[in-house]
């Protein structure tokens, strides 16, 4: 059985202060023997929700990284500075990665190997835009964001990593993807895996699914067969988080 996954994505938001009391608030509700909890936050908050959560289950991850291991890349950080501080999942490709800062196939491809050979299981985002959805290219969209992402990446690779479809129309927006929508979107994405990686590697690989999670969807979407959690935005930032991740 895969286990599940419940990832928060803080994005830009909360300082130190901020952190430091959510996470003293929070913690003990949001902590799960079930379910593998991890909060992605800020670069600066890393440290300071390592220490809030300190005696629970649940993890830290960052939001991005540089491919290159160091370098002259302002303002960027690398895979290896991430695992110093213990760092064990890592964000990559969000649409809003894509979207404000160019991020590419090409680049999450790079990415994912770079955290791969770093010990860093990698949270790969894939998803297709409204204009995309309506004229019926959503697996087209997903089947060349697979190919390109995961190239040259191994079965056991694939194993390791955790996949996140986010519709792009759905993030932010209050729109979510029907049960069904995104049932069927994940279990594409299983079959991609089984044709190019073999069933083993699809068996083991976690699909998450992300847009508009909220405490009254998460169950249904959570029970369907290919869904193996959520990768949870703004309603990661309050309190009732705490029921996205006992869905049952």
């Amino acid at each position: 059985m895969r286990k599940k996954i419940v990832a928060g994505n803080w994005k830009m938001n909360y300082t130190h202060q901020e952190a430091q009391k959510f996470i003293a608030d929070n913690k003990d509700s949001f902590n799960s023997d079930k379910v593998e909890v991890v909060l992605c936050v800020s670069y600066l908050n890393l440290g300071t929700v390592q220490n809030g959560l300190v005696g629970t289950n649940i993890k830290v991850g960052a939001q991005n990284m540089h491919f290159e291991q160091k370098g002259a890349y302002t303002g960027e950080i690398s895979a290896d500075m991430l695992k110093n501080l213990g760092i064990p999942y890592i964000i990559i490709g969000h649409s809003e990665r894509r979207q404000y800062f160019n991020e590419t196939d090409e680049t999450v491809n790079l990415k994912t190997k770079k955290a791969l050979s770093s010990g860093i299981t990698p949270i790969v985002c894939i998803g297709e835009s409204k204009d995309e959805r309506l004229t019926e290219q959503t697996n087209d969209i997903l089947h060349t964001q697979l190919a390109a992402g995961l190239v040259d990446l191994t079965p056991q690779n694939i194993a390791d990593i955790v996949i996140a479809y986010e519709p792009v129309w759905a993030i932010g927006t209050g729109l979510t993807a029907t049960s069904e929508q995104a049932e069927d979107a994940c279990a594409f994405i299983r079959n991609f895996i089984t044709d190019k990686f073999g069933s083993e590697a699809a068996d083991k690989v976690r699909i998450l699914y992300g847009g508009s999670v909220s405490p009254a969807n998460a169950r249904e979407l959570f029970h369907m067969p290919n869904i193996d959690g959520g990768l949870v935005g703004g309603a990661s930032l309050v309190p009732s988080f705490a029921e996205v991740i006992h869905f049952e």
